[in-house]
């Protein structure tokens, strides 16, 4: 039976320091998402662009200076999906940087226990006290476990969004030291690529799913350099050493098989940095597995 999935835009580039991000929500449009999930039975609306002002409008692009826009783009994605949610809606949020799942995952949790499926080469756990760069793509799942500015810690309602026991990281390969620490102690299960190429993504997938077992809705954060630079160059932030297609393949199947799909993120494609839209068009392939799409 096909959904009814809302495409919600959040075009900022406010969260990190590589100019292009915020032209990613037109890159995987133009790959063709909504005719995509057409073909495979869904009722797709786009609710076009949040509207964000971008690091060009800034005289000043220190931290303090980009809270508040953060803030404000990050209160309207948790209004938008929130709004899908009880509508009924499957919402697919397209990035921009990752900073955006502040308040996309706040929205669609909110008023449930959610199981987040964090797929990164980066922990994106860091606080303005660790993080060096200060760039809040860093820092938005310690915001969401709680962890960091208040101004981002508190949009939508106090506090942390998601349960750590119902948070799993998949493809993580790339810390910063401080970091690492703050992981460790959080209580989400962190599964890198060393777990990856040990026990393989279905294990990994398996494990995960058994100790969500409990809930009944997964939101699914898509960074997309996850993938091996190799194979998705259009990224701000690549890391060597990641995933291949197949894998990442992989883990929308297993996850769309288990039926517990309620929304999506797909985060962090720089179309200037791609080749022919070459990682937009996966980020496609991938959503439509996540949606549906079977090899036979």
């Amino acid at each position: 039976m096909g959904r009814i999935v809302r495409i919600i835009g959040v075009p900022m580039d406010l969260g990190q320091s590589h100019r292009g991000v915020d032209m990613g929500p037109s890159a995987i449009r133009y790959a063709d998402l909504a005719g995509t999930l057409r073909d495979l039975g869904h009722v797709v609306f786009d609710g076009g662009d949040i509207v964000i002002p971008g690091h060009y409008a800034l005289a000043d692009t220190s931290l303090a200076a980009r809270l508040p826009l953060i803030r404000q783009a990050c209160e309207e994605a948790w209004r938008l999906g929130r709004a899908a949610v009880a509508a009924g809606e499957t919402p697919i949020f397209l990035g921009g940087d990752h900073s955006a799942a502040i308040g996309t995952v706040g929205g669609v949790a909110d008023g449930r226990d959610l199981g987040l499926i964090w797929i990164d080469a980066h922990g994106d756990f860091n606080t303005p006290e660790t993080s060096r760069s200060q760039n809040v793509h860093g820092m938005a799942l310690a915001v969401l476990l709680g962890l960091g500015a208040p101004q981002l810690v508190n949009i939508g309602r106090p506090g942390a969004k998601v349960k750590p026991e119902n948070v799993a990281l998949i493809g993580v390969r790339d810390l910063d030291r401080e970091e690492k620490g703050l992981l460790k102690a959080s209580g989400c299960s962190v599964y890198t690529m060393r777990d990856v190429d040990e026990i393989g993504i279905g294990n990994v997938l398996s494990r995960v799913l058994k100790s969500f077992a409990h809930l009944s809705s997964i939101h699914v954060s898509l960074d997309l350099d996850v993938i091996d630079p190799l194979n998705a160059p259009g990224v701000g932030t690549p890391s060597q050493g990641g995933i291949t297609y197949r894998e990442a393949q992989l883990i929308m199947e297993i996850l769309a098989d288990s039926g517990k799909l309620l929304s999506m993120d797909i985060m962090e494609i720089n179309p200037i940095l791609d080749i022919q839209n070459r990682t937009a068009e996966m980020a496609v392939a991938l959503a439509a597995s996540l949606f549906g799409k079977k090899i036979l």
